[in-house]
C-alpha cells in the first residue's frame, strides 16, 4: 500500500514538474519575447526575467533586442551625370515593436530580406539624383542621411528603428577604373615628358649662356693679357733702347751673354765653331769683345 502511495506521489511530482517546466520561460537581457496562442500574439515581453505561459497551449517566440546588421550585395547604378557606380552599403537596425515586427515579417531573417529591399531601393533612388563626384567625394554624408530617412519611413511599418545606413564603398566598375587609371597614367607620362623637355631646353639654354659668357671672359682676359704683354714688351724695348744709348758696349755684352745662354742649353744641337775664327764667341776670348785690339790699331 505504501509502495503504491509513493509511486502515485512520484508520478504526481513528475507531472507537476512537466507542467511547471512547460509553463516557465526566461527572457534574457539581449532578447524580447512574444507569447503566442494558436499563432496569435497574446503578449509581448521586453524586460528580462522569469515568466509563465499556459503549457501545451501557448508557445514563445524570441526576438533579438540588440542592434542588428544587414550587408547589401554590391550593386551597380548610374549617377545623374551618366557615370556608372558600384556601391557597397550596409545598414544597422533595432526591433522596437516586436508585435508589429512579428506580424509583418515573422523572423529576423525575414526582416533582413525586407530591409535589404528597402535599403537597395533607397540607395538607387537617392544616388541616381546625385553626380559622381557628389557620391564619391563631395557630399557622401548628406546622401547617407537622405537614404537613412527614406529607409526609416518604410521600416516603421515593420516595427524597426534604423540606427544608420552607411556607404562602405562607391567606385567605378572594374573596367572603368582600369580605363581611368590608364588614362591618368598616360596623362602623367605626357606631363612628365613635357617637364623633361622643358628641363632639357632650360638646361641647354643655361649651358649656352654659360659657354657664351665663358668665351667672352676668355676673350676679354686674352685681350687684357695681350695688352699687358704688349705694354711690358714696349717697356722692355724702351729700357733696352735707353740702356743701349747710355752704354752700347755693355748692351752688346749683355745681349751676347743672353745669346750664349740660349744657344748652349742642355739637349740642344751642338755647334762646332772655332772661337778664334767666329765673331760670335769674341767675348769668350776677350772680355772687351776685341774692342781693345781695335782701339790699339
Amino acid at each position: 500500500m505504501k509502495t503504491g502511495f509513493f509511486g502515485f506521489v512520484g508520478v504526481l511530482l513528475a507531472a507537476v514538474f512537466v507542467v511547471v517546466s512547460g509553463a516557465a520561460f526566461v527572457v534574457t537581457p539581449t532578447n524580447q519575447a512574444l507569447v503566442l496562442q494558436f499563432g496569435q500574439v497574446r503578449r509581448a515581453i521586453v524586460e528580462p526575467g522569469l515568466y509563465f505561459k499556459i503549457p501545451f497551449v501557448q508557445n514563445v517566440e524570441y526576438l533579438d533586442k540588440r542592434i542588428l546588421d544587414i550587408d547589401l550585395e554590391p550593386q551597380e547604378l548610374i549617377a545623374s551625370d551618366k557615370k556608372r557606380l558600384v556601391v557597397d552599403a550596409f545598414a544597422r537596425y533595432k526591433i522596437v515593436d516586436p508585435v508589429q515586427f512579428y506580424q509583418g515579417v515573422r523572423t529576423v531573417q525575414g526582416g533582413n530580406q525586407r530591409l535589404n529591399t528597402f535599403v537597395s531601393s533607397a540607395v538607387r533612388a537617392v544616388l541616381a539624383d546625385a553626380g559622381f563626384f557628389t557620391v564619391v567625394r563631395d557630399d557622401r554624408a548628406g546622401l547617407m542621411e537622405k537614404i537613412k530617412a527614406q529607409v526609416e519611413s518604410e521600416a516603421k511599418g515593420i516595427g524597426v528603428d534604423i540606427v544608420d545606413v552607411k556607404i562602405r564603398r562607391a567606385d567605378l566598375p572594374q573596367k572603368n577604373s582600369e580605363a581611368v587609371f590608364q588614362r591618368m597614367q598616360t596623362e602623367r607620362q605626357r606631363e612628365a615628358t613635357e617637364l623633361r623637355a622643358k628641363g632639357s631646353e632650360e638646361s641647354q639654354r643655361i649651358k649656352a649662356k654659360a659657354d657664351a659668357e665663358k668665351e667672352i671672359l676668355l676673350a676679354e682676359a686674352s685681350r687684357d693679357a695681350e695688352r699687358v704683354r704688349g705694354s711690358g714688351d714696349a717697356d722692355r724695348i724702351k729700357v733696352f733702347a735707353e740702356a743701349f744709348g747710355k752704354d752700347p758696349d755693355f748692351f752688346a755684352f749683355y745681349r751676347s751673354m743672353q745669346a750664349y745662354e740660349s744657344s748652349m742649353k742642355a739637349g740642344d744641337t751642338r755647334l762646332l765653331i772655332s772661337p778664334q775664327s767666329s765673331d760670335f764667341f769674341r767675348y769668350l776670348t776677350d772680355p772687351t769683345g776685341g774692342k781693345a785690339a781695335t782701339a790699339g790699331k
